[in-house]
Parts: C-alpha cells; structure tokens; sequence
C-alpha cells in the first residue's frame, strides 16, 4: 500500500479507537443483553410507559451497537481491499484500487460523525427536539422562508428516518407561515439540532415583487428538549388559561368547522402555545401541555443558571442572533456565520442536507467550551 494510505489508515483506527472507548463498546453490548432480557419478560406491557422505555432504549443501544460495530468491521476490511487491488493487472489495478479509495473516503466521513455524536454530552442532549420556527423581519417572504425552514428540518429527519410530530402551523395570509412548531424523534435529536437556535437570513429575488427586486428575510428558529417526567414541571391549574378556537389554515374541506384548536397561557410567565393540527380538541390539549412544559422547563433553567447557556448550544442568547445566511441571489450559497461551514448548493441544503452545518456547529459549540 502506498505510504500515504498506511497513514491514513492509522489515523482512522485511532479516532474509531477513541471513539470506540467515549462510547464503552463492553458496556454498550452488557446494556444491550440487560435490556434485552427485560423486553423479553411476559408482564413487560403491566407497565406500558415503561415498556415503552425499554423498547425505546433497546432500539437505541443495538443501533449505537451496530453502528460502531460495523465501521470497526469496515475499517478492518480496507487493508484487504487494497492488497486485492494490487494482485490486479492494468486497468482493473486501477478501478479496483479507486474503489478502495471510495470506501476510505466514506469510512472517513462516517466515522466523524460517529465521533460528533460522543461530542453530544449535554444534560438534554439525547432527548427529543422540539423546533419552534417564526418568520421575522421580511413579510411575506420571511413568512415564505419560515415555511421553507419547516421543510428543510422535516427533510432531513425524513432522510435519517426519524420520526416527526407537528403540533402547530399558523399560516400568514398570502403565503408561508407566521410561525411552526414540531417535535423531532430521535435519540439525540435535541443535541444535533440546539445548534440551529438562531435567526436565519433569506436573500433572493422576492417571488412576489412585481419588479423582482431582491429580497432579504429574515426567520427564527427555537429548539428545546422535550420535557420528560424526571423534569417535574408541575403548572397549577389556577396559572393556566385555556382557549379553544376554530383551526385555521388553506381553505378547503381539511379545515376544521368546530372549535378544536386549543391556545395555552401560563399566566405567570405569559407563555403562550397554540396547537391545531391534532383532530380533536383533547389531543391538541395534550400536545400544546407538552410545547408548554418545554418552555417552562427553558425558564426554569434559566432561572437556576441566570442564562440559557445550558439549552442555547451557541452559548448566549442566541433566539435573535444570525446565525445562518442563504443566499439565492446574486450568486448560491449557504454560509454558518459562526462556524464558517459552507456550501454553494442552497437548494440540497433546503431540501434538508445540513448534516454539515451541524457536525460543523457541534464541534465549534464543543470548542467554545474547552477555551
């Protein structure tokens, strides 16, 4: 093999190893055999939230498992597919030899993301996320870029097959969305995604100016965990204030003719949450608690550290703070103002390939809180 692939290969045994040490593969295959012993008793279901626990955990540890497991096997593998290589003769050397190439390229990239997954330390890292996204400064563009925001984050969960849950969409009056929330389901969603927490800007030929003239928007996005019962955030039923309402949204039969929206007030704090998407008005009850709960969870830890440090990946109160530019005119590109991360294809990255950007934020968040 070529000095420089010996090398290469070094590198990625000793990060894979690192990795592979953070995350405790012994451990990890013990967690594993314990949780599946505990699926596989007959009174499991006695308790269904806690069922749901075990199960949701056991998919989570065989994944992490697997995974690390398989880019081991991989990594293993590459040294035998470039001596199979060099046995070839002529063109055949150099097609099986490029392939080899392919494969230590992707192994690369794979096994850096695993090693930004054991970056992901946080007390809320692991959990669910739940996006709140609102259009800004703009009008009907910013509404328009929310809406496009919305879909790029559901994209992407669509691509890594995470599951997703909209709570509520308010839509403006000519297009796009005066703001969105939804919760994103996956083991550390919250982590991988507090580092979009931020205001985001749109430039662009403005699709409704008559005189397409170019366009800067603007649109805000807010990620919290998704509070669980350990979190004991227990609201008084004397500071709640419950309204229900008529949905509304494109016209059409889909929209909703009794009184099954639900808006939430925490009168202490003057929170407000709405929830509309859900059929009836109990469900969306029970939806806009759990956005409720999230926020009041993000006060309650404001108000034991004095700052959103903790939930606001970027280190400040970032819920205002550009973060990100699109630019769509007069040249294509998206560009991390924090990290420097870019990329010159805005379309892929709006239909939801911002893995980039997010390995690239959690490692510089990471850096920031090493200096």
């Amino acid at each position: 093999m070529h000095p420089d692939v010996i090398s290469d290969l070094a590198e990625l045994d000793t990060t894979l190893g690192t990795v592979e040490a953070v995350l405790d593969v012994e451990e990890l295959r013990r967690r594993v055999d314990e949780l599946e012993q505990q699926a596989a008793s007959p009174d499991l279901w006695n308790d269904q939230e806690h069922a749901q626990q075990v199960t949701s955990q056991l998919s989570h540890s065989q994944a992490e498992l697997k995974r690390v497991e398989t880019l081991r096997q991989r990594l293993d593998d590459l040294p035998l597919l470039y001596e199979l290589a060099e046995g070839e003769q002529g063109d055949a050397e150099a097609e099986a030899t490029a392939d080899a190439d392919t494969e230590r390229a992707g192994l690369r990239t794979d096994i850096a993301a695993l090693e930004v997954r054991t970056l992901l330390s946080g007390e809320y890292d692991e959990r669910d996320a739940l996006v709140n996204i609102r259009s800004e400064a703009g009008g009907v563009d910013a509404a328009d870029f929310a809406e496009m925001l919305m879909r790029m984050y559901l994209r992407w969960a669509e691509r890594h097959g995470y599951g997703t849950e909209v709570y509520d969409t308010s839509y403006a009056e000519e297009a796009g969305l005066k703001s969105a929330t939804f919760a994103i389901k996956a083991p550390y969603a919250y982590g991988t995604l507090s580092v979009e927490m931020g205001t985001h800007r749109l430039v662009r030929i403005s699709p409704f100016d008559n005189q397409g003239r170019r366009q800067t928007s603007f649109a805000g996005v807010e990620v919290l965990p998704v509070v669980e019962t350990t979190d004991h955030i227990d609201i008084a039923e004397n500071d709640l204030r419950v309204d229900v309402y008529r949905s509304s949204g494109p016209g059409g039969q889909s929209v909703n003719t009794t009184d099954s929206a639900v808006r939430l007030t925490h009168i202490p704090t003057g929170i407000v949450v709405t929830c509309q998407n859900e059929k009836s008005q109990l469900q969306n009850k029970v939806a806009a608690m759990k956005v409720l709960q999230a926020k009041l969870l993000a006060v309650k830890r404001q108000e034991e550290r004095a700052q959103m440090d903790a939930l606001k990946g970027d280190g400040g109160s970032s819920w205002g703070n550009q973060m990100r530019s699109y630019v769509l005119h007069p040249y294509q590109m998206v560009k991390d103002l924090r990290t420097e991360f870019e990329v010159n294809n805005p379309s892929a990255v709006l239909d939801g390939d911002i893995d980039g950007f997010l390995e690239a934020g959690i490692r510089w968040r990471m850096r920031g809180t090493d200096d």
